[in-house]
């Protein structure tokens, strides 16, 4: 179906060759499916009920936050608890395939961190929250982050790097020593100073000190790209047409200039995840209680005696993520080689 949009000849061989390759197309779906999973996180995980019928009425409590009075119950409480409820006789309810929230502890278990069960598949960490809810929520924040930085870097760096190339000369040379002088900077560390000097930072914050310093490879990349197209014909009959630079720039260069763009963006998501994973490892990433797969691999360092499935099942999830966004770039990366061209 995709082909039918894909006029230039190039490209639609680019796509089929892509296609071609199994394992990346079965990475592709995968991530589709943990991207499904994870933006309906609320349907697959939760203590809430999907739908649910209750003294004749139906409800929505995955979509509709409601009051104790609006299902006529008499309590102090402002929260419903749906698993106090009697569903017995005509009253029903369908629950999430995990019934537990992310923040939510298992108060029913004998201590914490307690081990795979019936009740908690993955088993709890060291407060008692379900693994598998957290691991399920973590990938939205994970990939979230990851995607935020990607698009925020990735836009400062293409356009630093189109104005480097297209413009050359004394202008390149200096705006490359200044690339140069950010590049030796200790980014890890200045992050984790700068986090430890506002007290925790949140997650808006985070995605600012990451692009701040990750736009700097793809500028490269398209400088090389500019400097390369900025001499063929088509960009001499733009300027003798009176075309402004910037149209130039982004209507004519940079399309043909997508190679580096489309080819290492699967690499840069893949990074920023394991780093955020490192950052909450350390106690410097996202603020808790926020899912996150390295708090929870923190914790096992703390109870790996005593408590395998905290390092386990976190320690999967990161691996199975990046194995697949290394498959999906290896394969982008072969599409777009003309050396591997048929």
């Amino acid at each position: 179906m995709i082909e039918k949009f894909l006029k230039n000849a190039d490209t639609l061989k680019r796509w089929k060759k892509l296609k071609s390759n199994r394992k990346t197309v079965i990475a592709g779906w995968c991530f589709i499916f943990f991207l499904f999973l994870s933006v309906t996180a609320e349907f697959w995980s939760n203590n809430k009920p999907i739908v649910m019928s209750y003294e004749g009425n139906w409800y929505f409590p995955v979509l509709v936050k409601y009051h104790p009075s609006d299902l006529n119950l008499k309590t102090d409480l402002k929260m419903v608890d749906y698993r106090s409820l009697d569903f017995s006789n005509s009253n029903w309810a369908f629950w999430p395939l995990v019934k537990w929230d992310p923040f939510e502890s298992n108060i029913k278990v004998e201590h914490y961190p307690a081990p795979p069960s019936l009740d908690n598949w993955l088993g709890t960490d060291d407060r008692g929250r379900d693994i598998l809810s957290r691991l399920i929520y973590g990938f939205r924040y994970s990939i979230g982050f990851a995607l935020m930085v990607w698009f925020s870097s990735y836009l400062l760096g293409v356009f630093l790097g189109a104005l480097m190339g297209f413009v050359g000369g004394r202008f390149d040379l200096i705006s490359q020593r200044c690339v140069e002088i950010i590049e030796t900077i200790p980014f890890l560390l200045l992050l984790i100073t700068l986090v430890d000097l506002v007290g925790g930072a949140p997650f808006w914050l985070l995605v600012i000190f990451m692009a701040c310093f990750r736009w700097i490879n793809i500028s490269y990349y398209i400088r090389a790209e500019f400097l390369k197209l900025r001499k063929r014909e088509f960009v001499d009959i733009c300027r003798v047409q009176g075309m402004a630079p910037f149209r130039i720039m982004f209507k004519h260069i940079l399309p043909n200039s997508l190679t580096p763009i489309l080819t290492f963006s699967p690499f840069s998501l893949a990074a920023a995840i394991s780093f955020l994973a490192i950052l909450d490892y350390l106690g410097f990433g996202l603020m808790p209680p926020t899912p996150s797969w390295g708090e929870l691999l923190l914790q096992a360092e703390k109870h790996f005696t005593v408590a395998w499935w905290l390092a386990l099942f976190p320690s999967l999830a990161l691996f199975t993520t990046l194995v697949i966004l290394t498959f999906i770039g290896d394969g982008i990366r072969n599409a777009f080689d003309p050396r591997k061209a048929s």
